[in-house]
């Protein structure tokens, strides 16, 4: 029962898992169970649960065995810079993004000063939703500074800001200062997010930089709280 044999046994848990064959809350069964199911080791069984437990779907608890966890959620990383199109790419979701507003402006003296702004710079309003399997979860507003990012169209915008951006603009992005909240609910997220009991959002505000630590965009991602979870490694250091 070598390594393709627990892998395998990982792949069809973890897709009854996520088609909710399995459903979130409850036991799977135990190893010898499993072990007669597939036709496998303990041992093999093991591996397969150890992996199914570092990358979230059970928990393991003594005395009970492994409970099934909520993976409707979609992950999203606290630390790096990745884009919204490379998150979806690697789920088995349904992803569609939707364009309601692109627009220059000039900037508020709440905006000018965010993002240090002088008088006669305008930048680009971008606001746009992001479904999973039909239903609206994420709310963007983005704000870029027109004399580094010159042309957008909504055909950018629903594609990747940041692939056009990196590959046709030819800059690269650097880092980005984040911070996190829970607010309301505006009445703009209810009017473009499938919202249902819970009046509240998470609200993910981020300030990017280029490599050359150059300021040019301001990030509002406003979620929908029961369809997201943040993650991030941290280290402990030592001395």
């Amino acid at each position: 029962m070598g390594k393709s044999k627990f892998v395998s046994i990982y792949n069809d848990l973890s897709e009854k898992i996520h088609k909710q064959r399995i459903e979130s809350g409850s036991l799977l069964p135990t190893e010898n169970e499993l072990s007669a199911q597939y036709r496998a080791s303990r041992e093999t069984i093991r591996k397969a649960l150890a992996m199914l437990s570092r990358n979230g779907y059970i928990q393991k608890i003594q005395g009970k065995g492994s409970i099934v966890l909520d993976v409707s959620r979609q992950t999203f990383p606290i630390s790096g810079l990745t884009s919204f199109r490379e998150l979806a790419s690697h789920s088995k979701d349904h992803w569609k993004t939707e364009v309601h507003q692109l627009v220059l402006l000039k900037p508020d003296n709440h905006l000018k000063m965010l993002m240090n702004l002088q008088n006669d710079q305008t930048v680009w309003n971008v606001i746009r939703s992001r479904s999973v399997n039909g239903e609206a979860v994420i709310l963007d507003r983005d704000y870029l500074i027109q004399s580094i990012v010159p042309m957008l169209t909504a055909d950018i915008c629903e594609r990747s800001l940041y692939d056009y951006i990196e590959n046709d603009l030819g800059l690269k992005i650097g880092f980005a200062k984040k911070e996190i909240t829970v607010e309301r609910a505006t009445d703009e997220d209810n009017r473009y997010l499938t919202m249902h009991e819970d009046s509240h959002v998470v609200v993910v505000r981020s300030l990017v930089y280029l490599e050359s630590a150059e300021l040019f965009q301001y990030t509002e991602s406003r979620h929908r709280a029961d369809k997201f979870r943040f993650v991030d490694f941290a280290r402990r250091g030592h001395q």
